[in-house]
């Protein structure tokens, strides 16, 4: 969603190239920043690339030779152990920018967590326009504060937590990322769980069976239903997030 200070450029500007004209994730994206004239010349370099689930999108400390703005899907970030173990790190979802502007390799290991579609363009593509745009450094810093301030927040839910908040600050991260045009107070939402029981409790630091067993509890409280083991749907997202305060277990 568009904030009150920025100005959304018309899909139907001729001067924005066609393949731009139709993104939404452009407007609240970093492509949000460019000028038409800058916007043409990215395009003459993207190509849209689709992950299917569970595909690897770059390995942990590989060179990375292009960078891109996710727009579909859900992706995972994780890192290993010395010892092999697995320990997701975080999420992406549309619009965020992957990769790291002026570094060259990966710390994490990107993969697709659902189907993803990409808008992926070499490296020095971006740095270049970076150095001729105020407008874009400043939106690429805003999303990295904006990571850096989920990654605090995140470090409280696995710190502090109970079990039954933790799946239920799960729920809600992937509720209102699923529509970010969705008003968090007010209103349902719909959703497909991106990840699997086992990389939840990887990602929410719990077991299997601890998670199932939340899940539950929510469902039999009505906070949310669940179809097809997979699909969620929460009737009133202001309910879910006030689960996510509190301690039920």
């Amino acid at each position: 969603m568009l904030k009150n200070n920025e100005t959304r450029k018309d899909v139907h500007n001729s001067d924005v190239p066609v393949v731009c004209r139709a993104c939404e994730a452009r407007h609240r994206g970093i492509c949000g920043a460019l000028s038409p004239e800058q916007l043409v010349e990215l395009s003459k370099h993207t190509t849209k690339q689709i992950f299917s689930s569970e595909s690897e999108i770059a390995p942990e400390g590989q060179d990375i030779p292009r960078q891109a703005n996710i727009l579909s899907g859900v992706v995972k970030l994780s890192k290993l152990t010395a010892d092999g173990r697995q320990q997701i790190v975080g999420l992406q979802f549309a619009p965020d920018f992957m990769g790291r502007p002026f570094a060259r390799q990966s710390d994490v290991t990107v993969e697709a967590a659902t189907d993803v579609k990409v808008c992926s363009f070499p490296a020095g593509t971006l740095e270049t326009l970076v150095r001729a745009s105020p407008d874009l450094e400043r939106r690429l810093h805003e999303q990295t504060l904006k990571e850096l301030d989920e990654a605090r927040n995140w470090m409280l839910t696995l710190g502090r937590k109970t079990a039954s908040e933790k799946v239920a600050s799960f729920l809600y991260l992937i509720a209102t990322h699923a529509d970010p045009e969705l008003d968090s107070n007010e209103g349902g939402v719909s959703f497909d769980i991106p990840l699997k029981r086992s990389d939840i409790a990887d990602f929410l630091g719990l077991t299997i069976e601890t998670v199932s067993r939340q899940l539950t509890k929510l469902r039999h409280a009505g906070v949310i239903n669940i179809h097809n083991n997979r699909t969620v749907e929460v009737p009133e997202l202001n309910r879910l997030r006030q689960m996510t305060e509190q301690d039920n277990a």
